[in-house]
């Protein structure tokens, strides 16, 4: 019977997730995304293949179960302040930018943001079945509401706007990622452009 690292067999899990996400990690850095194998992952996280296939039997379910965990909490938070509908709407974007930044500080979400990450960000679903699709549908909440209550203009396509919008939030992660001391100045000028985009006409 394998070793069970931690106190208990949840905490061994998180364990190991954790450690496939530094892997998958290390790797990108140092080849493309195609060219790692489960073997390559396995070996790097320190666990023979077949424990691997217990996670995940394959790559791309391996990096879409890193991506759903990652942003589990990150969902959490922004519904927990995109739900406050007594406070104004720019208040609330201003939280949700600082929320969302802070949660690609994690390793498991900064896979998503590293150069050559192309196709690993092409594996992760889109829309309803995608793992970020809920905090969007949150964001495009706040800006409804933030529109509706005339604090912001009327942007017309919110859905549009606000994956537009999600351009500035993408590039804020990749400086992060590459300059973790710059995320308070990061997360000030991404409130900025964002909040300069949605108020002035």
């Amino acid at each position: 019977m394998p070793r069970i690292r931690g106190a208990s067999i949840e905490e061994h899990h998180e364990m190991v997730w954790t450690d496939l996400a530094e892997a998958m990690r290390q790797l990108l850095l140092e080849r493309d995304y195609d060219a790692i194998t489960m073997g390559h992952i396995a070996t790097r996280a320190g666990l023979a293949r077949n424990t691997l296939y217990n996670y995940a039997r394959d790559k791309r379910t391996l990096v879409l179960a890193l991506a759903e965990r990652a942003s589990r909490p990150m969902l959490e938070r922004v519904t927990a302040i995109a739900e406050r509908a007594q406070d104004p709407a720019a208040e609330r974007m201003r939280e949700i930018v600082e929320a969302v930044l802070d949660a690609c500080t994690d390793q498991a979400m900064q896979l998503m943001f590293l150069p050559g990450a192309g196709p690993l960000v092409a594996e992760v679903p889109k829309g309803p079945y995608g793992p970020f699709h809920a905090v969007v549908a949150q964001v495009e909440n706040v800006v409804r509401d933030g529109m509706a209550g005339g604090e912001f203009r009327d942007v017309g396509d919110v859905r549009l706007a606000v994956e537009l919008l999600s351009g500035v939030m993408r590039a804020g992660a990749e400086r992060i990622g590459r300059d973790p001391a710059a995320f308070a100045r990061t997360v000030q000028s991404a409130r900025e452009i964002i909040l300069t985009s949605l108020t002035s006409g």
